[in-house]
């Protein structure tokens, strides 16, 4: 259902002070098709698509952390 509330030039100029000083913006590029991929898995989740992706990469990054490095980040011994 959409939001049918109104906001007004000072509260969208609000927004975006608190964005800028908030958040940090990164864009992806993903395969034609997948968008709607993962909108659709986002949403049968109760997700946004920002909450998801947010939520996959602190996901993904607390596992690598907590395995042993790769060969490719492992330290040649002398």
């Amino acid at each position: 259902m959409p939001d049918s509330r109104k906001y007004t030039e000072a509260q969208k100029q609000s927004a975006r002070k608190w964005d800028a000083a908030n958040l940090d913006r990164i864009s992806i590029a993903v395969p034609k098709g997948q968008k709607d991929t993962i909108k659709a898995h986002a949403e049968a989740r109760g997700e946004s698509v920002n909450g998801f992706v947010n939520r996959a990469i602190a996901e993904t990054m607390e596992r690598d952390n907590g395995a042993p490095a790769g060969p490719e980040t492992e330290k040649p011994q002398a």
